[in-house]
């Protein structure tokens, strides 16, 4: 890391932690104890990113679509990540972290939506590293409810139609108050973003290892760091180009 200039290095990093079930099975035990493991990878990370002075970190934690798996398991998740805020939420609050859970709360137990409430309320005004965790989340609703509100609005005459703009847009989605993921990284091989901030990273960098997550460190961010800042972004222009002598 410290052969990287910091102009280099991505601001905001998301992760898609992919891999517990597999891990686990690899190991004869069971998918939640794989979960279990995964969680103590995400608090490696976190903690690596504060002190690689990343400014933000999005995790995709439990997607919409997992809500078909086993019963067995997605009770298991939620108490996880209930689990998680318990026994972290009073150190990364120490530590400066601001927590926001962006998904819908919708179908959540009173318990967990209380839960998640106090921990962004305790935290709102940490500033050294946004912690954002995607659980019950998926891009395209979170477009379509973007688009439902809007178009609530207009409907309404509270806005015009010249006023809705890509900034607006993105000002209506969830993950609105971090900028665009620079760095997506997904772990375990798979390639895809499985609905993961569809908007959000349109022109983002993607780095794809075939490190299961719960064994994924911050040596491995650095990897990933570092693959990153050789890359030219361009954002849809040619590349730079060379004055001529």
């Amino acid at each position: 890391m410290a052969k990287i200039p910091l102009k280099n290095a991505p601001k905001h990093i998301a992760i898609i932690m992919d891999g517990n079930g597999r891990w686990a099975k690899s190991r004869g035990m069971s998918r939640s104890q794989g979960h279990k493991h995964g969680v103590d990878a995400t608090r490696e990370i976190v903690r690596a990113a504060e002190q690689r002075d990343i400014d933000a970190l999005t995790v995709y934690a439990f997607s919409s679509e997992n809500w078909s798996r086993p019963k067995t398991e997605v009770n298991f998740l939620m108490e996880l990540i209930s689990l998680y805020i318990k026994s972290d939420l009073e150190e990364l609050h120490s530590r400066g972290v601001k927590v926001r859970i962006i998904g819908s709360r919708d179908n959540l137990k009173p318990g967990l939506k209380k839960l998640i409430a106090h921990a962004e309320n305790l935290t709102q005004h940490n500033n050294r590293l946004n912690l954002q965790i995607a659980f019950n989340y998926g891009g395209r609703e979170e477009i379509l409810l973007a688009a439902k509100k809007i178009a609530s609005q207009l409907a309404a005459g509270d806005i015009t139609e010249s006023q809705i703009t890509e900034e607006m847009f993105a000002n209506t989605l969830q993950l609105n108050a971090v900028s665009d993921p620079d760095l997506v990284i997904r772990t375990s091989g798979e390639m895809r973003l499985s609905n993961f901030l569809l908007w959000q990273s349109a022109y983002s960098e993607f780095y794809f290892t075939d490190t299961l997550w719960p064994d994924f460190t911050a040596d491995d961010l650095d990897e990933a760091i570092a693959n990153y800042a050789m890359r030219e972004r361009r954002f849809g222009d040619v590349a730079a180009k060379v004055e001529e002598a």
